[in-house]
């Protein structure tokens, strides 16, 4: 019997290729939604393109067209599974102090909005043309989930108009912040970024409190869960050191007093 030669036998251990598995018809479609979302996370929906599209998904444009009709409903698809994604990362556990709660939280917002600058930059500052109702409402359900989420963890029976006014416009904040942040390519660290997010939120607390004396025990009951090392106790310091400023002091005092006077 004759031997193989080196070339037959180094073909006969060299694995024959298996042939590719064909996708179903939802794993196609999940397929194909996954690679948008990386392509108008990484560029402004009105950047990509349909032929974008099938050439990152190893696919041709007639077969993208079989799934979407156009790249609006692609765009609107990839959106809402982005925007499952980041409501998702709103949810924490409703344990420790509410500062590191909220903390945790916007690292995860941050780190979001980081991965998918450009095309959520577009859609939020209103300028895309690629926004419509659908994406608005994508949108719309991350704000309301997080509306819900920061109430779940305040734990409020009846929260009142305005605290949930207070709340929606902390959200507004955070994404005009994170717009910013964007813009700025992301110079300062958003450890720093979301701490300040944070402290902007226990300050709009207080104030609602103030407005509302029903609210305070409850403030006060958040507070005395905080430690030093939270971004409560950050403010609390920064505050304190505010009021060294000569005069400054006296002058809130005054303005106290003028106040109790007025009253009485």
């Amino acid at each position: 019997m004759a031997s193989r030669t080196p070339a037959a036998a180094a073909a006969a251990q060299t694995p024959k290729p298996q042939p590719r598995r064909r996708l179903s018809v939802d794993e196609r479609r999940e397929q194909l939604i996954a690679v948008a979302l990386e392509l108008f996370s990484a560029r402004p929906p009105e950047e990509v393109s349909i032929d974008d599209i099938a050439a990152a998904a190893g696919a041709s444009r007639p077969l993208v067209y079989h799934y979407f009709p156009g790249k609006q409903a692609i765009y609107e698809e990839s959106l809402r599974l982005a925007g499952q994604e980041l409501a998702g990362r709103f949810e924490e556990p409703q344990a420790g102090p509410l500062s590191e709660r909220l903390a945790r939280v916007m690292a995860r917002y941050l780190d979001f909005v980081a991965s998918h600058g450009p095309g959520f930059a577009a859609l939020l500052r209103g300028g895309s043309v690629a926004a419509s109702p659908g994406t608005n409402a994508v949108i719309d359900d991350v704000r309301q989930a997080a509306h819900d989420q920061i109430l779940r963890h305040l734990a409020l029976p009846d929260p009142s108009p305005q605290l949930r006014l207070t709340v929606r416009a902390w959200i507004a904040r955070a994404e005009i912040t994170a717009l910013d942040w964007l813009a700025d390519l992301q110079r300062e660290p958003r450890e720093v970024v979301g701490e300040r997010l944070v402290q902007d939120f226990v300050v709009g607390l207080v104030v609602t409190a103030a407005r509302e004396p029903a609210l305070a025990p409850a403030v006060a009951d958040y507070l005395a869960t905080e430690r030093p090392g939270t971004p409560t106790a950050a403010l609390v310091r920064d505050l304190a050191g505010l009021l060294a400023v000569p005069g400054l002091a006296g002058t809130l005092g005054m303005l106290a007093g003028g106040a109790d006077g007025e009253a009485g």
